[in-house]
């Protein structure tokens, strides 16, 4: 009687650990790690070798230590791809390790059908912990050279092309082509036109391109014989105003008419200085406003003030924040890019008019990338096509992370 207790106890138990071992996932063959190809380092190869005929049911953990008995700590999961099935092996890159120190890596099998069904930690072998190495060549940033490459010669092409005399198209500015009309209108009424440099010094790339556009008004100015007030927030903002003005005057052969105080120094202060400028409109009221620069909270209370004296206005400015102000209460606004690329459209100097088109090969090129990306990502949810899978991945983590 005993002797058959024991009998059926034993089967039950053997069938127990048998079902287990069968629940239990098959774990990897090895694991090995190794140095990544063309990086600056810090990324070590994972190199996972699986089961023959591996279930595609299963995801593998991957965890790193600094130490082979240390604490590891999970990097991250991979659940193998067809092809990497067949080929028995899988390849995952650890990043972000410090350049010459050694790491340990574990895998772990998961069954993805049930949630606590894992196989044993299969680990690196003591003596072959992976090493990141400084290599000569970081192939992690090949696209972004390739790029590089591209815009800085398309640049270096269109420069040459303008030198050589071909004409270049530059899309035509609205503000820029106000800036004649706005000026007939002071000069027909008998008014003024106010320039407003912005409230940064010399040092800010805004300013430079304001002062791009006062050499153009003052031109325009001084053909019409138009008072132009410049007030400037900066001293040497002043003097550098007064430079280009006074070029500007000497360019359309007035010499004569220009006057030194009317580019003057008014205060370092905020709204000191704004307030100075919208008490000169309300009492003046002149009949073209430009605000080119950068502006901050003052953008909205000169723009208002402006469009209640009846004045034409030309704004333009880099800053985001201020634009919607701008485009809200002036006639015409240089939006950020427009801005800068003023100089070139009124210059037509060859190599300003060649770096812009250049720049412009970089802006399709990106647009394209994205365009392209937006496509196959669209196309890997729709069609589930590991090929395009593939190439989204590649895109996504390999050219965009890059550049």
């Amino acid at each position: 009687m005993k002797n058959g207790l024991y009998l059926v106890v034993s089967t039950f138990v053997l069938s127990l650990f048998a079902a287990s071992l069968m629940a239990q996932p098959a774990p990897p063959l090895s694991v090995l790690a190794e140095d990544h190809p063309m990086d600056d380092g810090t990324n070590i190869d994972v190199v996972i070798t699986l089961q023959k005929d591996s279930s595609p049911d299963l995801e593998y953990i991957v965890e790193k230590s600094a130490e082979y008995n240390g604490l590891f700590q999970e990097i991250g999961k991979v659940q193998p791809s067809a092809k990497q099935i067949k080929a028995a092996e899988i390849i995952y890159t650890s990043d972000r390790n410090v350049r010459g120190e050694k790491y340990w890596f574990r895998v772990q099998a998961k069954s993805l059908k049930e949630d606590e069904a894992k196989s044993a930690f299969v680990r690196t072998a003591e003596d072959s912990p992976g090493v990141g190495k400084l290599q000569f060549f970081d192939g992690g940033r090949i696209w972004l050279a390739i790029i590089t490459v591209l815009v800085c010669g398309s640049v270096v092409v269109f420069i040459s092309l303008a030198r050589g005399g071909r004409d270049l198209k530059v899309r035509p500015i609205a503000g820029l082509e106000a800036i004649e009309e706005a000026v007939g209108r002071a000069t027909e009424m008998g008014r003024t036109c106010l320039f407003v440099p912005g409230l940064q010094d010399m040092n800010d790339i805004q300013t430079i391109a304001g002062l791009t556009i006062l050499s153009h008004v003052a031109e325009q100015a001084a053909e019409y014989d138009c008072r132009l007030e410049t007030p400037t927030s900066r001293s040497l903002v002043m003097t550098a105003a007064r430079e280009t003005v006074a070029t500007a005057f000497l360019k359309a052969g007035r010499p004569d008419a220009y006057n030194d105080d009317l580019v003057y120094y008014v205060t370092d202060e905020q709204f000191a200085y704004v307030s100075f400028l919208t008490g000169k409109m309300v009492r003046e009221k002149p009949a073209a406003c430009f605000y080119l620069g950068a502006f901050y909270a003052e953008s909205l209370i000169l723009a208002e003030t402006g469009n209640e004296v009846g004045a034409i206005q030309v704004a333009g400015t880099a800053q985001p924040a201020q634009l919607p102000f701008f485009v809200a209460a002036c006639d015409y606004t240089l939006i950020g890019e427009e801005f800068f690329a003023a100089s070139a459209y009124l210059s037509g100097d060859p190599d300003q008019l060649g770096s812009l088109k250049g720049q412009d090969v970089g802006k399709i090129i990106v647009g394209g990338l994205i365009l392209i990306g937006v496509t196959l990502v669209t196309l890997m949810e729709v069609t589930n096509n590991e090929l395009i899978a593939s190439a989204a991945n590649y895109l996504l983590n390999t050219i965009l992370q890059s550049t």
